[in-house]
């Protein structure tokens, strides 16, 4: 087969944040000490080579590009200070903004203040889109929905999914197709009957269930070489907290939409903390909160092998989480209160706004990983039979 070379390719990285990369003589060391290594997953060495010599389409088609949780531990040991981990984190931003045909993922890697300005002008537009159409400010009690219209809120958040859906579905239809044709796996080898069907089920159950839901090889495998920390500092923890955070005010929101279109629940009805749908947002509001408040403290603090070196992109994600949790708490605690503060209002507009641009820039910042990863942890626990086509 073919192979092109493309000579831009390492140029292209280093501008993604792999700056000190071409000093790598490929030695193997980083692949020697890396804990995640193993027949099937020899990197990154192998990711470096590929930047190295220009194969564009191997480093993009590589599974391990995503099973790689930046332990650091390859920076720490490379013998010409080549920075293997910061590599690997740019060249998965490399490949958001490649596997994004709108480049604007591009645009916020690479372009930090027009990404900043994007990232200010959208929640704004949001803000004022809805302002636009407000109502009155009960005084008595936080009559939210008739501030804000919840009509107007919901038909914006499905636009809002819908062009995040076409975007998330078209970055992990390239990425899955170049994975599954360097991998050599068809669609017999997933589909071709009982045998594969059942391969694929245990694959995705080990991608999305143990892997990235129970972070098994992030706290097994990168634990055992991370600095000792305090319990509460672990990366493992801080990173599933997030993540666990902001999918669970994710399904909290679609929940309490659909109990209102099911006529169970009108959205905005005030109801105990308890309640299931209430109960998940202030749990998964708290986890978020926390994660990313000790992760913005840990980058701050530079206290990991991880975050020595952080992007535009990197505060601007976890800057739009924080205030969402934060809001979001902020306005429960306006619903508690005896008497409703005028105040409310205002965190109500500002914490749907800013939520909704999270959701909206998902597919084209580092949030991705929470689709990406565990689509190559699929390729990477599907075992196909020699015969699979």
């Amino acid at each position: 087969m073919a192979v092109t070379i493309d000579p831009a390719l390492l140029p292209e990285l280093q501008r993604y944040g792999a700056f000190d990369v071409a000093a790598c003589f490929n030695c193997g060391n980083c692949t020697a000490v890396c804990p995640l290594t193993d027949d099937d997953a020899t990197f990154p060495r192998r990711i470096i080579r590929y930047a190295q010599v220009g194969m564009k389409a191997e480093l993009l088609a590589s599974k391990e590009l995503w099973t790689c949780y930046y332990c650091g531990e390859c920076s720490e040991t490379c013998p010409r200070q080549a920075e293997p981990g910061e590599f690997m984190a740019a060249a998965r931003r490399y490949a958001i903004a490649s596997y994004d045909r709108t480049r604007l993922a591009r645009t916020m890697y690479l372009q930090p203040v027009i990404g900043t300005a994007i990232a200010v002008m959208l929640a704004a537009v949001f803000a004022m889109f809805m302002y636009a159409a407000h109502g009155p400010q009960d005084g008595s009690t936080l009559a939210l929905f008739q501030f804000i219209p919840s009509e107007l809120i919901h038909n914006l958040g499905l636009a809002v999914m819908i062009v995040v859906g076409l975007a998330g579905l078209a970055g992990i239809v390239t990425m899955g197709r170049h994975i599954a044709k360097s991998e050599g796996v068809g669609w017999g080898a997933v589909f071709g009957g009982r045998a594969a069907l059942g391969r694929s089920a245990r694959a995705l159950w080990i991608a999305l269930g143990i892997d990235s839901l129970g972070q098994r090889r992030y706290r097994k495998d990168c634990e055992s070489v991370q600095e000792p920390v305090a319990w509460y500092r672990r990366r493992w923890l801080l990173h599933a907290l997030t993540m666990w955070g902001f999918l669970g005010l994710f399904g909290a929101t679609i929940a309490d939409y659909g109990l209102d279109l099911l006529g169970v629940k009108a959205t905005g009805a005030p109801v105990p903390v308890w309640y299931p749908v209430r109960l998940l947002g202030t749990v998964t509001g708290a986890m978020l909160i926390f994660g990313t408040t000790m992760l913005i403290l840990n980058r701050l603090q530079k206290a990991n092998r991880s975050v020595r070196k952080s992007q535009s992109a990197d505060w601007t994600l976890l800057s739009l989480l924080w205030l969402t949790g934060v809001s979001g708490f902020a306005l429960e605690l306006a619903l508690y209160l005896p008497q409703a503060p005028a105040w409310g209002y205002w965190v109500f507009l500002f914490h749907v706004a800013v939520a909704m641009e999270l959701v909206l820039l998902a597919p084209f910042m580092k949030l991705a990983h929470v689709v990406y990863r565990p689509v190559a942890l699929f390729f990477y626990s599907l075992k196909p039979s020699p015969s699979a086509g």
